[in-house]
């Protein structure tokens, strides 16, 4: 049986009253997504609330506090890191208190490793990616930080039977294209060799595993290493079928034969000018299965169907529209 789910981000806050936009938000994710719902981000309340900032909030053993150029490591937990992990506890708060009773699947998001190191300033200034020693260590404190996250949504989803850890990592491609810009943005960092792009990212998926839960990576870049993720220990891939090439379907078909699930991004982020139906997005899943050379019997309770990417810049109707197409994709295929 497929099921379907969102990749993380929703459009908010829209109102003066963020706590109950993100209230609002959990119901319909809970309401929409029975079967594989998830913790969602709204992005639209600030810098805290980001993938960054709530990557950060989890970061065990690091400061970090906001400048004008965004997030830079510090000695001690900043003003703006203190709200983050306040904001990301009031909204496990929110989620624990709305799913009271939930017993099933679910799943939450967390930053990788990579992005983050692309995204967040050393002490003095210039990206993470161009230290060794400081992506390191930012890696570890991120596996350490999981450890105490998963921990911590086992205890206030005890219904939970299997939480997925989906891991973000969109700037993975451009880290390793050497593509990532420096600090005065005319030169570029220069490219991270793949077995220390590996380590890392196992660091992070034997935490979550060692953890007590499954651990998947999203990317709806072109050109993502999904051969580098499976390698790495990811149980999950998460794509948007528009950005795969000839190379990545094989990959994603090895991924099948392996049996790995695979979250195929099929709904579009943003409403298209002709209406979508799920008959429509079955067909394309059924064409890229053909194409693949598998039944949809054989594989079916490993697909899980999404939008093609976070929903944080659609309108809230469409946010909601483009989960329940998803869902109905996924129970069209599962009949």
């Amino acid at each position: 049986m497929s099921t379907a789910t969102g990749i993380g981000s929703m459009p908010g806050p829209g109102t003066d009253d963020p706590a109950r936009t993100y209230a609002e938000t959990v119901r319909t994710v809970l309401g929409v997504l029975g079967e594989l719902p998830y913790v969602p981000e709204l992005p639209g309340r600030g810098a805290a609330a980001t993938m960054t900032g709530r990557a950060l909030a989890v970061v065990e053993g690091l400061g970090a506090d906001l400048q004008p150029a965004g997030w830079r490591l510090t000695d001690a937990a900043g003003v703006d890191l203190r709200r983050a992990r306040s904001l990301l506890a009031q909204d496990l708060d929110t989620v624990e208190e709305l799913a009271q009773g939930y017993v099933g699947d679910f799943k939450t998001q967390l930053t990788g490793p990579w992005t983050l190191a692309a995204t967040v300033e050393k002490h003095r200034g210039d990206k993470v990616l161009s230290d060794h020693g400081a992506r390191r260590d930012l890696g570890q404190a991120l596996a350490e930080g999981v450890r105490g996250h998963v921990a911590d949504l086992r205890r206030r989803l005890p219904g939970v039977a299997r939480l997925i850890v989906q891991v973000d990592e969109p700037a993975l491609t451009a880290v390793l294209e050497a593509s990532v810009p420096t600090a005065s943005g005319l030169g570029r960092h220069r490219k991270v060799d793949l077995p220390e792009a590996s380590a890392t990212l196992t660091e992070l998926l034997s935490a979550i595993a060692g953890a007590g839960a499954e651990p998947w990576v999203h990317s709806c870049a072109a050109r993502t290493p999904l051969d580098l993720l499976r390698g790495a220990g990811a149980r999950g891939l998460s794509v948007d079928l528009d950005q795969l090439d000839a190379a990545d379907h094989d990959q994603l078909g090895q991924a099948l034969e392996a049996g790995l699930g695979v979250a195929l991004g099929v709904v579009p982020t943003a409403e298209p000018a002709q209406p979508v139906s799920e008959k429509a997005s079955v067909e394309r899943v059924l064409r890229w299965l053909d194409m693949l050379g598998f039944g949809l019997d054989e594989v079916s309770t490993q697909l899980v169907i999404t939008p093609s990417c976070g929903l944080a810049g659609a309108s809230p109707a469409w946010a909601r529209r483009a989960l329940e197409l998803a869902g109905a994709t996924a129970r069209e295929l599962s009949h």
